[in-house]
């Protein structure tokens, strides 16, 4: 049996499943509703089995996976249970909606690096491109030997500069989770200027010998900083996706799961923007603390991040 065929020919068993795992409690379908949930149970397990061996990988396969786990926990009494806490949030269901993400993570990484390698190139080869990026003022202020991230200890008081932080870097990660919705195009600009900027800015300070301190001022913060963004940027690209091309299941059904999906990686992201902005006053303009010190915190936020997002965790039902 060809792909096309199966999903026309089983489709409609997977609504009509679908449409009694929707309905508000067992007690209201009846004995003979839920026999025939039962029955409908089987033969999705059965689907389920034929396309993760035929059609691995495929709309389908995931649809019906989610079935499956949806039906067990239903008919197991397990979906009764109380939506999960803070504590069971970031240990299942922001992991398991990032690493359904992986690809688009990856996508996002990769334009972002060529954005970074353009904006590069065209800084060493004009550097005057810093006053467009930076303006004259930084421009200035590297021409003395001094960079403009010295105002954030100098000028402007910590729970100002934090607060600022915190504010600024959300609305870029809520720009990018939202925007998705216009087929992904927000959020793609915003990995792309983003890495531009990265790139420019590198390149500049590379001109006037001031990319050492650069890199001493964002090692403590910038790593987890930029991976933030490109993480709610590639949940933005889901939504996008789910809106230019949902696939096997209907619109609405792919945009939704989608849409779980980004606004649970978003949720988890958030409260590490508020870390960050501490870190970026506190500890990234410290000229008393090493560069070595603030690299090694830097590594250890990505890290911390990182084993929370790719923790081991079994799969969750896409659709409920």
């Amino acid at each position: 049996m060809d792909y096309g065929r199966f999903i026309r020919l089983r489709r409609p068993l997977w609504d009509a499943f679908e449409g009694q795992l929707a309905a508000k409690g067992l007690r209201k379908i009846g004995y003979d509703g839920l026999e025939e949930m039962a029955l409908r149970y089987r033969q999705v397990l059965h689907d389920h089995a034929l396309a993760a061996a035929r059609f691995p990988g495929t709309a389908a396969a995931r649809r019906l996976q989610a079935l499956a786990l949806a039906g067990t926990r239903r008919l197991t009494g397990e979906g009764g249970r109380r939506r999960p806490g803070v504590a069971a949030f970031f240990a299942r269901t922001f992991p398991a909606a990032f690493q359904r993400q992986l690809d688009l993570n990856l996508i996002a990484l990769s334009l972002f690096l060529l954005a970074v390698l353009w904006g590069l190139t065209m800084a060493v080869l004009r550097p005057e491109l810093g006053l467009l990026f930076l303006g004259p003022e930084a421009v200035r202020g590297l021409e003395e030997g001094k960079l403009w991230t010295e105002s954030l200890v100098t000028t402007v008081p910590p729970s100002v500069s934090s607060s600022g932080i915190v504010t600024n870097n959300i609305s870029v990660a809520l720009t990018a989770w939202g925007g998705g919705v216009l087929a992904g195009v927000v959020p793609l600009y915003i990995v792309l200027f983003n890495g531009l900027l990265l790139g420019v800015v590198a390149g500049v300070t590379l001109h006037y010998s001031m990319i050492g301190e650069l890199l001493k001022f964002i090692s403590a913060h910038g790593i987890l900083e930029l991976t933030l963004i490109l993480v709610c940027s590639a949940a933005g690209l889901g939504i996008g996706q789910a809106v230019v091309a949902a696939g096997d299941l209907p619109r609405p059904l792919a945009l939704r799961a989608a849409t779980r999906d980004a606004l649970a990686v978003l949720l988890g992201c958030l409260p590490w923007f508020v870390v960050l902005a501490l870190v970026e006053v506190f500890v990234s303009p410290s000229p008393e603390l090493p560069a070595s010190v603030k690299l090694v915190l830097g590594l250890a936020l990505e890290g911390a991040f990182l084993a929370l997002a790719l923790r081991p965790v079994a799969p969750e039902p896409i659709d409920d």
